[in-house]
């Protein structure tokens, strides 16, 4: 070991070249403590692309830096995360190139959840059986914002990235930054008084017609982003704060945390009416590009100027159709008298007609009347004659001429039967050329 030789003979502390040190220290950490076993929070994790781990391990009364390479990490069966509550088992020892106190992780398991962590999904429990973070409460970003308010650190990162981000996209609409602190004990009180200071903006653009409202009062504001760059669990916290939850549920306007890297989560997250995983993506998700409406409004305008051209077109087409039919009035009267006098000619060739057809129909009803008149009269006569012969063999004189008598009582009731005759009785008996006079003798029946 190297060091620098005393100056005189005193006695005196010994002088250490800074590596020299920084080994002996090392050593006795070695000696001392090693292997080591503690039991603390995850801070500030990190890996590497080269898959080593960083992070810090603490409690409420000291934090010691740690590293766990890519082999003893490539063994864990989980994903630590800031808060959580772990067993660390490993080497102390101290990184020379800074002298830094360093625990080398050879495992890690968890111990259960930190108390951050714990508290943080109280709250969240707590809050969501309330209802802050129903769906339904959450409402559409506005597609034209009069105005954007912003509520950040004025020396944080995120306000570059937002301001740049929405000078980009949209130059022309006004932006109000409410400065706070972003970090610290004293942060969330912030937070909710600049919030509480946009919310009269907003407010007082809710009630006003105009795009714009007078200078002193400010632009009104339609959507407000609520941003800050990634960090641990304890950077974050002043986002876990119940008070600013319930501030950020009462907001008048949408409102858009964009707090931390995709990776995070806070309480601010879930009761706003968008989550976006970074500030940047933040002021994107509220800020369409001009360039996109100017596109839309140029769109807008042509198909606007299409239809007019096309009802231009028609009515120009119907106005000449009209105007074809019309014509000159002597020429629409020449027309209407050609039209009469067509007419009138189709009368009387109708009426000329109708009256050809009945004098045919008067000459065909003479020709055919004398031929049916004697047709008739001799069908009539034939039908006479048929009728006198066949009375005339129903007459009771010519069976009388072939011998046969017709007998009456004195009543004049003919006998068709002995039996209507009594001895004694006189009777009448026709003959063809006459009568008799007769008396019953007696009679036989057969």
């Amino acid at each position: 070991m190297t060091g620098f030789a005393a100056t005189s003979d005193a006695a005196g502390p010994r002088i250490w070249a800074v590596g020299a040190l920084c080994r002996a220290i090392a050593d006795s950490l070695e000696a001392r403590f090693n292997p080591v076993a503690v039991r603390g929070e995850i801070s500030g994790f990190s890996r590497a692309s080269s898959g080593h781990c960083y992070f810090n391990i603490k409690d409420a009364n000291g934090q010691i830096r740690c590293a766990m390479f890519r082999r003893a990490a490539s063994l864990l069966d989980f994903a630590p995360r800031d808060g959580e509550l772990v067993e660390l088992r490993g080497r102390l020892g101290v990184y020379e190139a800074r002298g830094d106190l360093q625990l080398v992780v050879e495992s890690m398991s968890r111990a259960g959840q930190g108390a951050l962590f714990e508290q943080f999904l109280r709250l969240k429990a707590q809050l969501e059986s309330e209802g802050l973070f129903a769906a339904e409460l959450k409402r559409p970003l506005p597609l034209l914002p009069r105005g954007i308010g912003v509520v950040t650190s004025l020396g944080a990162a995120a306000l570059h990235d937002v301001v740049t981000a929405l000078r980009r996209r949209v130059p022309h609409i006004p932006v109000v930054v409410a400065p706070a602190a972003v970090q610290g004990v004293a942060a969330a009180g912030e937070i909710r008084k600049a919030l509480s200071s946009l919310y009269q903006l907003a407010y007082a653009g809710l009630a006003s017609e105009a795009d714009f409202l007078d200078e002193a009062a400010g632009p009104p504001i339609d959507v407000i982003l609520l941003v800050r760059g990634g960090g641990s669990i304890e950077d974050l916290w002043s986002f876990n704060d119940e008070a600013l939850a319930r501030l950020i549920r009462q907001s008048p306007v949408p409102i858009v945390s964009g707090v931390g890297h995709e990776t995070d989560f806070t309480i601010a997250d879930f009761v706003a009416d968008l989550r976006a995983p970074t500030p940047t993506a933040a002021a994107e998700l509220v800020a369409q590009p001009r360039e996109v409406w100017l596109r839309a409004l140029e769109l807008a305008g042509e198909r606007l100027n299409d239809a007019v051209l096309r009802q231009l077109d028609n009515r120009s087409q119907r106005l000449d159709q009209a105007a074809a039919r019309l014509g000159r009035p002597s020429g629409w009267l020449a027309r209407q008298q050609a039209q009469l006098g067509q007419q009138a000619q189709r009368l009387r060739y109708e009426h000329r007609s109708h009256l050809q057809r009945l004098r045919q129909q008067l000459d065909a009803s003479q020709r055919s009347f004398g031929p049916a008149v004697s047709s008739a009269t001799e069908r009539a006569r034939q039908r006479l004659e048929r009728a006198e012969r066949s009375l005339a063999l129903l007459d009771p004189r010519l069976v009388l001429q072939r011998g046969y008598a017709l007998l009456t009582n004195t009543q004049g009731q003919v006998l068709t039967s002995a039996q209507q005759a009594a001895p004694g009785q006189q009777l009448k008996a026709d003959l063809a050329d006459g009568s008799l006079d007769i008396s019953v003798t007696g009679t036989r029946l057969n």
